[in-house]
């Protein structure tokens, strides 16, 4: 059972910086792709990140490009997502998630539909 753990959420002001952080643990023998999705109150899950399981592609929502990057460490088992220039719509929850497979991932990262395994989430707060 792979779990996911976000941590690094807060409260900051706009144009500020953030850096969260997925602690993935359990027993998986190689590594897999690796999505941030986002939700804030009464709307859907968003589409925030995503990166393949060796690092080469990473895929980002049209709301945060260019604000936003997406990185793996794999010695430490922990995905990070650096977020720039923040602004009071990125207020949400942020869940790290990652699909069942793992490796190379023959679907498209981009939907909540794909991913099976959730983190908890940490909550983002930026104020004007």
């Amino acid at each position: 059972q792979v779990q996911l753990e976000e941590s690094g959420g807060g409260q900051v002001q706009t144009g500020d910086s953030l850096k969260l952080t997925c602690a993935k643990s359990g027993p998986i023998l190689s590594d897999h792709a690796t999505g941030w999705f986002r939700q804030a109150p009464g709307k859907e899950r968003e589409f925030v990140a995503a990166i393949t399981w060796n690092g080469r592609l990473t895929y980002y929502g049209d709301s945060v490009k260019g604000r936003f990057t997406i990185s793996r460490d794999d010695m430490k088992r922990m995905v990070y997502l650096q977020m720039n220039s923040l602004k009071p719509e990125d207020t949400a929850v942020y869940y790290c998630a990652t699909p069942r497979q793992t490796g190379p991932y023959s679907g498209s990262l981009l939907g909540p539909h794909e991913y099976h395994y959730w983190g908890q989430g940490t909550q983002v707060t930026v104020s004007s």
